[in-house]
């Protein structure tokens, strides 16, 4: 995507890898809107901090993150030995897998490169194979991007009012996004519209993130209060949802995502309009039967019991805003039953949830 920075606009991509001093480059979610910002990472264990203290976000993101995190683990062994060159490894992805639990791009991404880095015969040319590796996820992660927007474009018609829920944009991928990607195609093929972005508590990633995006982009949009959408769509002022997903099981067609998306795909079925969830091949899982077996990140109570923001001095600060001695729950996910779901826009084309299973021949096919 390209960010104006000052007087100037530059391409960036959300993670990038170094090699030359084997540093993760990431774009600094925390920072957005007030400030743009790279991070470099000086190894896996401060790029698996980096993907757990939500430093870098996002289903594509993290699943690219950890990618070059495995490179960038299996990069740093010092040794010839094959056995103990393995053992690292599975420390690295160990360490990974720990950091959050519901998004599957990371595990698909681990298992892609680990995989490829088998045709190595040493050391050496396994840790070269594990750089291709990741670099190849990064740039898959893009080529879907771009095909789910060319599929999903045709949903956006002009004077279109579109409701959107988190960040699945640029900021959430390599680049481009999956649930902003249909909308980005349909500028590009100067289509009217508007969008709302749902603020998203408690991260507000609504409100920062997807808004700056479009700001970067030139979008038509405005923030709205999650609970607002309900009211919008009883006005008649919404006609389409469209929302990404942190894990879509294959078998079943249920979608895990930011918590919330099961209550705008509700809402959005009561009031007859269509629901969609955007996808790249890398979040589906074809392994959990269920969607009560997906496991969903309980994150710290202090991010419901307040709020980040910058000072006058453009300083990040924390503010309590609940009753000080009331606790919290935070769910990070839900899940949306099939039912509620009009499709699922794929690099593949759009399908319904109970197609997936059908389809799974071509979903595995990832060229």
């Amino acid at each position: 995507m390209n960010v104006r920075i000052g007087k100037r606009t530059q391409h960036f991509r959300t993670v990038t890898f170094h090699a030359g001093t084997n540093r993760v480059v990431l774009v600094e979610h925390r920072l957005l809107p007030h400030r743009f910002g790279l991070i470099e990472t000086a190894d896996f264990r401060e790029t698996a901090r980096a993907i757990k203290d939500m430093i870098v976000r996002g289903a594509g993101a993290i699943g690219a993150t950890a990618a070059y995190e495995v490179a960038q683990g299996a990069r740093a062994f010092r040794g010839r030995d094959l056995s103990n060159f393995s053992r690292h490894v599975e420390r690295v992805c160990q360490t990974l897998r720990e950091a959050r639990p519901t998004a599957v791009d990371p595990v698909n991404a681990m298992d892609e490169v680990r995989r490829a880095m088998r045709a190595g015969k040493t050391v050496e040319e396994r840790q070269a194979i594990a750089v291709a590796a990741a670099e190849e996820f990064a740039n898959e992660d893009v080529r879907h991007c771009e095909a789910i927007g060319k599929h999903g474009a045709k949903l956006i018609r002009d004077g279109l009012r579109v409701l959107t829920h988190c960040n699945a944009g640029w900021l959430a991928f390599v680049d481009i996004g999956s649930a902003t990607a249909p909308l980005y195609a349909a500028q590009a093929r100067g289509r009217k519209f508007h969008v709302f972005c749902d603020e998203t508590r408690p991260r507000c990633q609504g409100a920062t993130l997807t808004a700056w995006e479009f700001a970067q982009q030139g979008i038509s949009h405005e923030v709205i209060a999650d609970n607002a959408a309900g009211w919008l769509m009883a006005r008649g002022e919404i006609d389409l949802v469209i929302v990404g997903s942190d894990r879509t099981l294959g078998r079943t067609g249920e979608v895990a995502n930011k918590i919330g998306t099961y209550t705008k795909a509700v809402l959005a079925h009561r009031h007859g309009i269509p629901f969609y969830v955007a996808i790249p091949l890398s979040t589906i899982d074809w392994k959990i039967r269920s969607g009560r077996d997906i496991p969903i990140e309980e994150r710290n109570a202090s991010e419901v019991l307040g709020a980040w923001g910058t000072d006058g001095r453009g300083r990040r600060e924390y503010v309590r805003v609940a009753n000080p001695t009331s606790g919290a729950r935070n769910p990070g996910f839900d899940v949306t039953p099939p039912e509620l779901i009009t499709g699922i826009i794929t690099p593949k084309g759009i399908f319904r949830p109970h197609e997936l299973r059908a389809k799974r021949a071509l979903l595995q096919d990832r060229s």
